[in-house]
């Protein structure tokens, strides 16, 4: 598993951008390019991602750092203390640690929070998704960090799935004609999915022929009659109001997947931190 900087210029250049690299020219060149041991510090119980990403920080910069170096600790459970080496250009080292440790830890953090619910799903048959409230920019990272963390991607974009949300109802008069005006677009391989509100409206879907039903804000009781009624070929996906604390409460039989936007959006702060150790120097101090 490799992400190579080629093709995702545009965004490390972005990203750099907001720390002005640029802006002393005379310091940026006088930082020596001495080789020096960089210790990647984990400071707390994390299941690590973003590797691929945290190089390629370093290589936009011109280094030459090759993943396979660390590749081995990419979706791997570290504890809090475990520590990960490897040698940069001491001025390569300086410029680009902190957007690689952001890109880093913002991976890691959603690894870790979907590995949670993922293990909390473990022994039903209801798949984890993610969701399209990620950070502006940083979409592919953290579906990314999802895969790694064991979970399900939803859809990356407006256009690759369909999908009939209130608003399309609200605008084209009710879920008859906003389906309609979605079958209008002739896309023959192209899946519609329909955000159901009531079990009223999911009969009529029915009647439509929707064949992918996200189940609204729906309680569990809901779900049980919603499930009574689901037809041979159709999914359900549960969206809406799930958390850790009642996971266990939406993961019925009958349930295809559950979407949860907090992966992404609240996934809680992990601690990750980079240390230079000079040419010649013990390392004592990083304990």
């Amino acid at each position: 598993m490799s992400l190579q900087t080629k093709g995702y210029e545009q965004d490390y250049a972005r990203f750099f951008a907001e720390d002005d690299l640029q802006g002393n020219a005379f310091y940026l060149n006088q930082l020596p390019i001495t080789q020096v041991e960089c210790i990647l510090k984990i400071k707390s119980n994390v299941l690590l991602s973003g590797l691929p990403y945290f190089v390629g920080a370093f290589n936009y910069l011109g280094s030459k750092l090759d993943y396979k170096e660390l590749s081995a600790n990419e979706g791997v459970n570290f504890k809090k203390g475990h520590t990960i080496s490897f040698n940069l250009p001491f001025a390569l080292a300086l410029s680009g640690e902190r957007v690689a440790l952001n890109l880093l830890q913002q991976s890691t953090r959603i690894s870790t929070f979907t590995q949670q619910f993922v293990k909390a799903a473990e022994g039903s048959n209801t798949k984890i998704l993610d969701t399209r409230k990620t950070t502006p920019g940083l979409r592919i990272l953290e579906k990314y960090a999802v895969r790694v963390g064991g979970a399900h991607n939803h859809r990356f974009s407006q256009a690759d799935v369909w999908m009939i949300k209130d608003n399309h109802k609200t605008f084209f008069g009710g879920l008859e004609p906003a389906w309609k005006y979605f079958q209008s677009m002739q896309t023959f391989y192209q899946n519609t999915i329909v955000e159901i509100h009531s079990l009223d409206e999911l009969k009529q879907a029915f009647e439509l022929g929707v064949k992918h039903m996200m189940l609204d804000n729906f309680s569990p009781a809901d779900i049980v009659t919603a499930i009574a009624i689901k037809k041979a070929g159709v999914t359900y996906e549960v969206s809406g109001g799930v958390k850790l604390d009642n996971i266990k409460d939406f993961l019925i039989e009958g349930v295809d997947a559950i979407s949860i936007g907090a992966l992404t959006h609240s996934a809680p702060h992990i601690d990750l931190s980079m240390k230079i150790v000079p040419p010649n120097k013990n390392t004592s101090w990083l304990k």
